[in-house]
């Protein structure tokens, strides 16, 4: 698998931070009054304000806010808490043994621009990648693959020349749905069976290049 173009998701893949939105979405929760909420309430990869409509159902509450207004305060939750997040172990020299092989790089996540941006800000991404696509370029998120066929567009490349990093089940349907390979970061043992569906499952970059090469 050696790939023309390699497309990272953001958050969970490329930025250590679903204890911040997990904890984001818990105080909004709360504070429309839902109990026992989870410490890790949404699904990862399908968007802050796809969340939404399954949350209030999930929790069964009663509210006028729609779900942009519950979404934006997730998001400023989630700000509250951005010195808090860091990017994945490894990333950096991943990112530049890629580079080293002529091999482009791209953003793709379901995240909104205004948020990239300050993450951009925060952590000095600039650098990691050719091309970055946000939430509001595609007619519909993941799980469709709407998000990475952009990408690979803007990239100039044809699918089946990219493989797809990501954390959540929905990324790596969205990936095949594109005609692109995948592989799973499951960050830890117990998260693999999540992403089972991938042509590669790892837990962390330290050990990615090695399989991508040798694929």
């Amino acid at each position: 698998m050696k790939p023309s173009a390699v497309i990272f998701d953001l958050d969970g893949t490329v930025l250590d931070n679903e204890d911040e939105y997990g904890a984001s979405f818990k105080k909004v929760l709360e504070s429309l009054g839902a109990k026992d909420v989870s410490d890790f309430p949404h699904v990862r990869g399908i968007g802050v304000k796809e969340n939404w409509p399954g949350l209030v159902e999930k929790y069964d509450i009663k509210t006028d806010k729609p779900s942009e207004v519950l979404a934006r305060l997730t998001q400023e939750e989630y700000l509250k808490q951005i010195e808090s997040v860091t990017i994945k172990d490894g990333l950096r020299e991943f990112v530049d043994s890629l580079k080293e092989k002529g091999i482009k790089t791209a953003l793709a996540t379901s995240n909104d621009r205004w948020i990239v941006d300050k993450i951009f800000e925060k952590l000095r991404l600039d650098s990691f990648f050719d091309m970055v696509t946000t939430g509001e370029e595609a007619r519909l998120k993941k799980p469709e693959p709407d998000l990475f066929l952009v990408t690979a567009d803007k990239l100039g490349v044809t699918p089946s020349e990219c493989l797809v990093i990501e954390d959540a089940a929905s990324g790596i349907a969205a990936a095949h749905s594109a005609g692109m390979k995948a592989v799973g970061l499951a960050g830890e043992p117990e998260r693999k069976k999540e992403l089972k569906e991938a042509d590669i499952i790892v837990e962390g970059y330290p050990e990615m290049f090695q399989k991508i090469s040798s694929n």
